[in-house]
């Protein structure tokens, strides 16, 4: 085992050993982010982030991480309003949606950087 591979082991150990409960609502979380995400993958595909593109080309990338920065963004604003100011939800969607929606597009961003969304 190469040295990088054994220090994320044992940080994983170490995190799982003194953080049983933090590290189990981790997965758990990350759990509920992916059946959430394969659930909007079956309605939407994967045209609404690669914008009809195949990705092949640093253009395309980039348009479509821009896409991605704007829902971000939007993700950003709203909790800026939700917790910052207080304001209270209009539309129905809690902060807890709005978190996992955050994070959601922080991981499909990196998909995209990697060119392997929709593929």
């Amino acid at each position: 085992m190469v040295k990088n591979e054994t220090e994320k082991i044992d940080a994983v150990e170490y995190c799982e050993t003194m953080y049983p409960q933090t590290t189990d609502e981790f997965k758990k979380i990350l759990n509920e982010m992916y059946v959430t995400f394969c659930k909007k993958q079956r309605n939407y595909g994967p045209s609404n982030i690669s914008v009809g593109t195949n990705l092949e080309t640093e253009s395309d990338v980039k348009l479509s991480l821009t896409g991605l920065w704007f829902r971000i963004n939007d993700k950003v604003q709203r909790l800026k309003q939700l917790v910052v100011l207080g304001q209270p939800d209009e539309v129905g969607e809690s902060i807890q949606d709005t978190y996992e929606d955050l994070s959601v597009y922080g991981v499909i961003a990196q998909i995209v950087q990697r060119k392997k969304w929709g593929k």
